[in-house]
């Protein structure tokens, strides 16, 4: 397993996964699928790549058809996940757009459920991260970009699709360590993460008397086209080496959670958060 990464940098956000170096592992090859998702369906947000990618053939691995939305930009990297998700066995839906806008978190929703006739999980995970040094330095629309992919859409895409979920369905939300320990250089990207936090745990007791369980997982450094995007070349050769394991985790190393949670494997847990971070304790 690597535990360092060249130095590399993409100018444009989001990141493009093909243009990684090493690409990320996808999932474990001795990776055993039991029918834990048999027959449901799934919407992932930022689906095409990173953990959104592994989460989707993990879920294709276990028997759930998957769709994904994703920047039309991002084109390459969704074809890739839907081939890898119709290798398992699967459907795969991809649904291009903007995350930013109502409509459109409207209208995946509408999508899945057209297509697939129902929809049993929802993985809100599409994110920005965008490096900022000073809170000065954060332009109007850069923390506005943020906040509308980050948590506005957590909120629109879940209105969207809680009329169409039913008692013992699953909704999971990607936070990060950052929500519990700030980071200096990603101000805004933090606080939208700490939002996230709290909006999982307020929606799991709004949503708790429908039977609708509500989790979330905060990642540590996992290798995705985020990182890359975000900081420069240098920063992501030290990419997480300052955490206790001394190395990145890969996404096929933080999908698992996403299986569990959404599974009956988890049916009296909501509320909760899953802390895939090599190591980094955390008590909150």
């Amino acid at each position: 397993m690597e535990t360092k990464i060249p130095p590399q940098h993409q100018d444009l956000q989001p990141g493009i996964e093909a243009e990684l170096d090493p690409q990320p592992k996808v999932i474990r090859y001795l990776y055993k699928g039991a029918n834990k998702l048999k027959d449901k369906v799934a919407l992932i947000t930022g689906g095409d790549s990173g953990i959104g990618r592994s989460v989707a053939v993990h879920f294709a691995r276990e028997g759930a058809d998957v769709a994904i939305s994703y920047t039309d930009r991002e084109e390459v990297d969704a074809q890739k996940t839907k081939e890898l998700v119709e290798a398992e066995g699967r459907r795969c839906l991809l649904l291009p757009g903007d995350i930013r806008q109502e409509t459109y978190c409207q209208q995946i929703v509408d999508d899945t459920v057209q297509e697939y006739g129902k929809l049993n999980i929802v993985v809100n995970n599409a994110g920005l991260q965008l490096q900022h040094k000073t809170l000065e330095s954060i332009p109007d629309e850069a923390l506005l970009a943020t906040y509308e992919t980050n948590i506005y859409s957590f909120f629109r895409v879940t209105k969207a699709a809680i009329p169409h979920l039913h008692e013992g369905d699953s909704i999971i939300n990607t936070t990060s360590i950052t929500a519990y320990q700030g980071r200096a250089d990603l101000l805004e990207y933090s606080s939208t993460k700490g939002a996230i936090m709290t909006f999982t745990r307020a929606l799991s007791t709004n949503l708790i008397e429908k039977g609708i369980r509500v989790n979330a997982v905060a990642p540590g450094p996992i290798w995705t086209p985020l990182n890359p995007a975000s900081v420069s070349a240098e920063e992501v050769a030290q990419f997480g080496q300052d955490v206790p394991m001394k190395r990145p985790g890969q996404p096929s190393e933080v999908a698992p959670a996403y299986v569990f949670l959404a599974s009956e494997d988890a049916s009296y847990i909501t509320g909760q958060v899953l802390h895939p971070n090599g190591g980094t304790i955390v008590n909150a």
